[in-house]
């Protein structure tokens, strides 16, 4: 485990659990985003269904996670009301639990235990979904991008949980 992980896991113990609001997948590459009530993860692979299952196995962007917290703040800063989450174009959304207390920490959603790497920083696409100054408003809340370490089902309403004994620590 990295320094940065092992400061985060050691000040983030305590850390309240959030609840999974909404999933989302990519059929295809740019493709529409389909919003569904439950999905199947797929060790090492990402969301059955969603185009970046069929992408290099062991990649750190198997699924993507975005907080409905950071939604409201996107939408502040684009001063509007609030942000449809398919256009964000993230596949989990969560609620009730700080994202950035999960980055390099394993967590369990439902049955599925995700590894949280890279933040999921915007790109230029936000500009055309959102308008412009898109880009600028997702800097620092992006998500988090994720590795499924444990496959299972995930379905609307499971809690959210950062591990407290990772595996492999």
């Amino acid at each position: 485990m990295r320094a940065q992980a092992r400061l985060i896991d050691r000040l983030c113990r305590d850390l309240k659990p959030g609840r999974l609001e909404w999933i989302g997948l990519r059929r295809a590459h740019r493709g529409e985003v389909v919003t569904v009530e439950s999905a199947r993860a797929l060790a090492g692979r990402g969301l059955e269904g969603d185009h970046r299952v069929v992408k290099t196995s062991g990649s750190a962007r198997q699924v993507t996670l975005i907080s409905r917290e950071f939604i409201g703040q996107i939408a502040h800063f684009m001063g509007i009301e609030d942000i449809a989450p398919e256009l964000l174009r993230r596949n989990l959304v969560v609620s009730g639990i700080n994202l950035n207390a999960l980055r390099h920490q394993q967590i369990r959603i439902g049955d599925v235990l995700f590894e949280a790497s890279a933040h999921c920083h915007p790109c230029s696409r936000m500009e055309a979904a959102l308008g412009e100054g898109a880009v600028a408003a997702m800097l620092g809340h992006g998500g988090l991008c994720l590795k499924v370490l444990q496959g299972g089902q995930l379905k609307l309403g499971d809690i959210v949980a950062k591990m407290d004994d990772p595996i492999g620590v």
